[in-house]
């Protein structure tokens, strides 16, 4: 998987958080972006 090192297997929790950095419907992509949570009006925006 790309982002981590050739010789580091990544755990669940490991894909579960690029998963959900991934996802627009996840607090998490928001937190990544510096945002400290989903923004009420997330489905309109353009990120």
């Amino acid at each position: 998987m790309s982002g981590f090192s050739q010789d580091y297997e990544p755990t669940q929790d490991d894909l579960d958080n690029h998963s959900n950095q991934l996802n627009d419907n996840n607090d998490a992509y928001w937190q990544s972006r510096d945002y400290d949570e989903r923004p009420s009006d997330w489905e309109s925006r353009d990120e």
